[in-house]
């Protein structure tokens, strides 16, 4: 315990030593905690619209002023042919083209129907998926106000409707700040711990202190959590400045305690920081460890369902989510945030990081070979 006690002291003085240490912990953090939620929006806006009107009636005004007048587009091309039209997709001043054709106001008040083309730069497919359904359910609701201006309802038959009445759970105001920002958050969290705790034990053998560490009568148990846990307390300072920014800048407050959140972070930080130790005893240099350590990042956040639902990957990439840790935290921390999930609801989660804890820190310290002089 005593030489625990040492191993401790030395790591925090080596950490306050070396002021790049706290740049990189606590600035860069709090700057993409302000940033990347700006950035990182569902919702696509200001889609460039170009139309072909052909009819040029009261009809056909009227529908091109309801698409502008959405929010969703800006008009930044009028055309007098399609084959101009699409040339203004090929140099990307438009996004989608509305074609409406010669006869639209005529056929839609003889036929009662009328059709419209619509061409879509599809080379962004998510902002070609969304455009399309915008403007479809803006043509749809011009359709049913046409509709309601010619149909006389008849005083003995009134024609029957149904009436749609829907409630949005959870995040009532469909805010993506409340979606994005904890996922980010955890993204952070476990980039910082990964990295440095990657670098740890390799920093050593750089620097030749490995050697002494190796012929003293330090217990290699002892050793790893010497190096895990000034790491797994400067992690959770760095977890408290992110609820601290996501409170006073974006206004969320978790409907769930905070104390929840805590308790989760501190077992995932161990399995996170096992993780890095893990890595770090492999390692001969730092370049390789924080290589291996930025590939393996990269892939936990890709899987984590922070930007696309795990439900909507294929079946392999499903599978390999089980594995990864990431995922089960920003899971965790979207239930107590805006659902106000207790220590209950998430208890499979805690299981889990529990189990990966002892498995990259036992690998770990079975990993660390202590040499004698």
């Amino acid at each position: 315990m005593r030489t625990l006690k040492f191993l401790l002291q030395k790591e925090f003085l080596q950490i306050r030593r070396d002021p790049a240490i706290f740049r990189i912990l606590f600035i860069m953090p709090m700057i993409q905690l302000l940033i990347l939620p700006l950035a990182a929006d569902y919702e696509i806006k200001n889609i460039n619209l170009g139309v072909v009107d052909h009819d040029r009636s009261q009809y056909s005004i009227k529908m091109v002023n309801k698409i502008i007048a959405s929010g969703y587009f800006r008009l930044t091309d009028f055309s007098n042919s399609y084959k101009n039209a699409l040339h203004a997709i090929e140099q990307d001043k438009a996004d989608l083209v509305l074609e409406i054709p010669a006869q639209f106001e005529r056929d839609l008040v003889t036929k009662n129907e009328a059709t419209v083309f619509i061409a879509i730069d599809a080379i962004n497919g998510v902002k070609a998926g969304l455009g399309g359904a915008y403007i479809q359910g803006i043509l749809q609701d011009y359709n049913q106000e046409v509709r309601d201006q010619w149909m006389q309802t008849p005083r003995m038959y009134p024609q029957p409707t149904i009436e749609v009445r829907y409630s949005d759970w959870y995040n009532p105001h469909m805010n993506y700040r409340y979606f994005m920002v904890p996922g980010i958050l955890v993204m952070l969290v476990t980039m910082i711990g990964s990295s440095f705790a990657s670098n740890n034990i390799v920093r050593e053998k750089e620097m030749g202190t490995i050697e002494q560490i190796n012929v003293s009568p330090i217990k290699k148990m002892d050793f790893i959590i010497g190096k895990l846990v000034p790491f797994w307390v400067l992690a959770l300072t760095v977890l408290t400045i992110g609820l601290v920014i996501a409170r006073l800048v974006y206004g969320i407050v978790p409907v769930g305690h905070y104390l929840t959140i805590y308790i989760f972070a501190g077992i995932y930080l161990l399995a996170i920081l096992g993780l890095g130790l893990l890595l770090s005893t492999y390692a001969q240099t730092q370049q390789q460890s924080m290589l291996v350590s930025f590939f393996i990042t990269m892939i936990f956040n890709l899987l984590s369902g922070l930007y696309t639902p795990i439900e909507s990957m294929p079946g392999w990439a499903q599978t390999i989510t089980r594995f990864n840790p990431v995922s089960y935290f920003i899971d965790v921390m979207r239930m107590v945030v805006l659902k106000g999930s207790g220590l209950s609801d998430i208890r499979p989660h805690i299981l889990a990081m529990l189990g990966f804890a002892v498995f990259f820190n036992g690998w770990a310290v079975m990993n660390y070979k202590k040499r004698s002089a």
